[in-house]
């Protein structure tokens, strides 16, 4: 991911003004770091099916990380999780105000269209692209998700009514990070499907993992606020953290079923992915 990182420093937002701290604002999550997870997903496929257009998939990698990152800026406002630090860095609200958090993370939303319209790829492959983003972040996926976690968050609900809640949160952009990929490198729709199939389970994988972690590890191990999903439908909340560590383990299984199922090349696209992820909850215990 070290090109990535060039990249993203390169394509980082420069435009000056006069308001004293609003592009350094714009950037200041962006350069915090993170997993990279969603943008690692996407240039994995395209490393290992076309590496000839990395360059031009940096674009849509970057797309996914500047929406990524506009979720978690919103996600820790004062109205929303009311969070005080983010990839080890103190919120934007924090350092600045919540009106500045606001639009940081409405400018990255916004920017990650226009760099897929900028990007050196085909005009229908752009047009798949926006589509794909645009349906894993907005109305029918993250922003639905989002929406229904702070509406119910002092009302319990059923697993299945948590599970869609976390597929429509975080799922759908791992799922579309995956299917971006295959898009780039013009892999059969079947296996788009395939892909975006397996995406959602990692997904939510990647989510339950995530609660695990919210009590099982400190501030300055996990980088952001933990033990704050008191009121929420959290994985833990409804199932215990026993029971939620085993429904992790059983995704995890059935991950890396269809896993064995992929053909050669898509294993090798994916197999550091696995191996690092698949059952990363089973270090925070």
């Amino acid at each position: 991911m070290i090109n990535f990182e060039k990249f993203l420093k390169s394509h980082l937002i420069t435009n000056p003004s006069f308001h004293p701290f609003f592009q350094q604002a714009t950037n200041e999550m962006l350069l915090a770091g993170g997993k990279r997870f969603r943008p690692m997903l996407l240039l994995s496929i395209v490393r290992q099916y076309n590496s000839l257009l990395i360059d031009s998939a940096y674009y849509a990698a970057l797309a996914i990380e500047m929406i990524h990152t506009y979720s978690l800026i919103h996600d820790d406002l004062p109205d929303m999780d009311d969070a005080s630090l983010r990839r080890g860095h103190p919120t934007l609200h924090t350092t600045y105000d919540t009106p500045t958090a606001i639009l940081v993370g409405d400018g990255l939303n916004t920017y990650a269209f226009y760099l897929l319209s900028i990007s050196p790829l085909s005009s229908d492959t752009k047009i798949d692209l926006i589509k794909e983003l645009g349906l894993a972040a907005g109305l029918e996926g993250m922003v639905l998700g989002q929406a229904i976690d702070i509406y119910f968050e002092d009302k319990e609900l059923q697993l299945d009514e948590v599970e869609f809640m976390h597929i429509h949160k975080t799922a759908k952009l791992i799922a579309a990070s995956l299917k971006m990929g295959a898009i780039i490198v013009n892999l059969p729709t079947a296996i788009q499907s395939q892909l975006y199939d397996f995406g959602i389970k990692l997904g939510l994988l990647f989510q339950v993992q995530d609660d695990i972690l919210d009590v099982t590890l400190d501030e300055s191990e996990a980088g952001k606020d933990t033990n704050a999903d008191g009121d929420k439908n959290s994985f833990v909340k409804l199932l215990t953290l026993p029971k939620a560590v085993e429904y992790a383990d059983r995704l995890a299984s059935q991950l890396q079923s269809e896993f064995e199922q992929f053909d050669t090349q898509l294993q090798l696209a994916l197999e550091e992915i696995i191996k690092t992820y698949l059952y990363r909850h089973k270090a925070m215990l």
